[in-house]
């Protein structure tokens, strides 16, 4: 029972962090500046995204341009882009290999060892994935010289989460039981019993 408990806590935090990744490359606030002219009126906050980029004015109005081309884009956006888009696929295909190999669900047969090994296979792929995801915010290169967006911590978390419930789930495959090298011991070890018949 313990053990179906550790697959469900790791399943449901895998699942919460492929949503903070999907999220964060989805927000366009990766990377963030601002820009303050004479008085506070023309201040404006630039943001940019992987998908777009926009603008938000103090006067509350907010302006966003997808891009026309994926060449807009600087080399090291390029590679976060499609960093997290394989980490969503990887994690994605890990959540339903997962929830196949789980012991609380139906699907995948009878036998649990079989199961749990598919469990525990599901668990692996979502650590590549949540790894793959979390890759690329050890390399600074995108993010010199700017403030970070909420983007960035939203999809940080999210791998994060990912990581971690893949390796619950990874974790969780089952001991096998020791077994004796010796048969079994009889009830009692006295003479033989009366019931016992002799043959001639």
């Amino acid at each position: 029972m313990a053990n179906s408990g550790v697959q469900l806590l790791g399943f449901f935090l895998s699942l919460t962090g492929v949503v903070g990744l999907i999220v964060g490359t989805v927000l366009p606030q990766w990377k963030m500046s601002a820009y303050i002219g004479d008085n506070i009126i023309t201040a404006v906050a630039m943001y940019q995204g992987l998908w777009m980029s926009c603008a938000f004015q103090s006067t509350g109005q907010l302006q966003c341009k997808i891009y026309d081309s994926i060449l807009q884009l600087d080399s090291s956006l390029q590679a976060t882009r499609a960093l997290m888009i394989v980490g969503i696929v990887v994690s994605l295909s890990g959540l339903g290999v997962a929830c196949v190999g789980m012991k609380c669900t139906t699907c995948g047969g009878g036998d649990k060892l079989r199961k749990s090994r598919v469990a525990v296979t599901g668990g692996v792929v979502l650590l590549v994935g949540g790894e793959d995801a979390l890759s690329k915010f050890s390399n600074k290169a995108p993010f010199e010289n700017v403030n970070f967006g909420a983007a960035v911590f939203v999809a940080w978390g999210g791998s994060l989460l990912d990581v971690l419930g893949g390796a619950m789930l990874a974790a969780s495959c089952p001991r096998k039981k020791q077994v004796s090298k010796y048969p079994p011991v009889s009830g009692s070890r006295s003479g033989p019993s009366s019931s016992t018949k002799e043959y001639v």
